[in-house]
């Protein structure tokens, strides 16, 4: 029997785990060289995984709900057409099911510095060793936080300890004590005349992957009591992510927000003087259209607000990647445009136009939701005057446009230089920014410039 091993693949250069969501293939199945057998979830995208070759699925190594590291090895194939190995009454299909189970963890080892060697796997039980041989995220976790897997009870695949397993045993450890911390104070009738000298904590290293969900703390939501006519929803997977990503970039980044009314008085003639002429190219330009090219021109200028903190350094990003947000009802999400400084206007409204259909559709790729600098939300195409938008994680500005409204307004009259009241297309927008690399008066340049290049647009964008 040839057997290939299915990894979790590395769907974008800052996903590192990925959950198997769906099995669509059971044990004993024949599959077709790029047939799809598992469906996957990331905190980026959803993905149907291809058999890398024809054969039979003779193992799943990782079930339905299990998340795990880049790179592990999810299912076994057999290339020869050989059956999976039914189960054996006597105990000996468990110790070849065991045999089998320890052989994957086994090409994930030779990934991780963590490595168990030959001498510390002496003396240990079957299960002891499976559960050294958890995923590299979880002995990470167990690392940083002190905790010995041997002591902690595995509900993955085959006895492995899963990064929910750590967190179920860091709970329970922090009751326990809680409960012991009361006895503890009346047993001591005073205190240690010479108490030891506290040591330092050392810091643990973290790769940029993992700042935002190790550094900064797990994200986890409050519990509250339930009435009796209320009613309970868990979370989909969306709302679930939206809710940890908003919450740990409120966390992180000092937000501060400015705010300026732009007249689209021209922008409006623009559009309705070339809809048919634009039409013709199969274009669509909306009002967002016009904001994303101008933006893209001014980010060039600002280049703080094109940038990242990034521990004590700025990484001034050299493409303009505008994110766009796109409201899938429930649920959110943010493709990016690449490189809009680069773009016409006709360019930049096309590729809107495919990236909110494919969105909406669920057909975006993984890359197309990844590397944006900067990003741009409408609360305004549903009637709200103006929002505070929340900045994404790993950029330094959010540019919120409000509904553009006719108003009544004061004037000057070109003609005649007098006062006069007139009314307008306008709108008012809001710059979220992070203030540890945006100053006020960066936002404000930023803005104003911003205000001026959308009232005098070119005719030739």
């Amino acid at each position: 029997m040839a057997r290939i091993e299915v990894p979790m693949p590395q769907m974008g250069e800052s996903i590192v785990e990925g959950t198997v969501s769906k099995w669509l293939k059971n044990v004993g199945d024949a599959v077709e060289r790029d047939e799809p057998i598992l469906e996957i979830s990331t905190d980026k995208v959803d993905a149907e995984i291809p058999a890398p070759q024809a054969g039979t699925l003779v193992e799943i190594a990782v079930e339905e709900g299990e998340t795990v590291e880049v790179g592990t090895i999810v299912a076994f194939l057999d290339t020869e057409g050989g059956a999976a190995p039914e189960p054996s009454r006597d105990g000996e299909g468990e110790a070849a099911e065991v045999a089998e189970d320890e052989a994957a963890p086994a090409a994930e080892e030779t990934r991780s510095e963590s490595k168990p060697s030959d001498d510390d796997e002496e003396g240990l039980s079957e299960e002891e060793r499976l559960k050294q041989r958890s995923t590299p995220v979880v002995r990470r976790m167990a690392e940083e936080h002190g905790v010995d897997l041997a002591l902690v009870a595995g509900t993955g695949h085959a006895g492995r300890v899963t990064k929910q397993d750590v967190l179920d045993y860091l709970e329970s450890e922090k009751e326990e004590v809680a409960q012991e911390e009361p006895a503890r104070e009346r047993s001591e009738a005073t205190p240690d005349p010479q108490p030891p000298a506290p040591q330092p904590k050392r810091a643990a290293a973290h790769a940029p992957s993992e700042l935002w969900s190790t550094f900064y703390g797990e994200v986890q939501n409050p519990e509250f009591p339930v009435r009796d006519a209320d009613e309970v929803k868990t979370m989909d997977k969306v709302r679930r992510l939206t809710a940890e990503h908003m919450v740990l970039a409120k966390r992180v980044a000092p937000h501060v927000h400015s705010f300026i009314e732009i007249d689209f008085t021209r922008v409006d003639h623009l559009r309705r003087s070339n809809k048919e002429k634009w039409a013709s190219r199969g274009a669509r330009v909306s009002f967002t259209a016009f904001v994303v090219w101008a933006v893209s021109r001014v980010l060039r200028e600002f280049p703080m607000l094109n940038a990242t903190a990034s521990g004590n350094n700025i990484i001034y990003r050299g493409n303009v990647n505008v994110g766009i947000a796109v409201d899938l009802d429930p649920g959110l999400i943010v493709p990016v445009i690449r490189d809009a400084d680069h773009l016409s206007l006709v360019g930049i409204a096309k590729a809107i136009v495919d990236l909110a259909e494919r969105a909406r559709e669920r057909k975006l790729g993984p890359a197309e939701i990844q590397g944006g600098t900067f990003a741009i939300t409408n609360p305004g195409v549903l009637g709200t005057m103006v929002g505070l938008p929340i900045i994404p994680k790993g950029t330094s500005g959010i540019l919120g446009t409000g509904a553009i409204e006719k108003r009544v307004v004061a004037v000057e009259d070109p003609v005649t230089g007098q006062d006069a009241i007139a009314i307008r297309k306008r709108s008012i927008f809001s710059l979220g920014y992070d203030h540890r690399i945006v100053d006020g008066a960066d936002s404000a340049r930023f803005l104003a410039r911003l205000k001026e290049l959308l009232e005098d647009f070119p005719d030739d964008a």
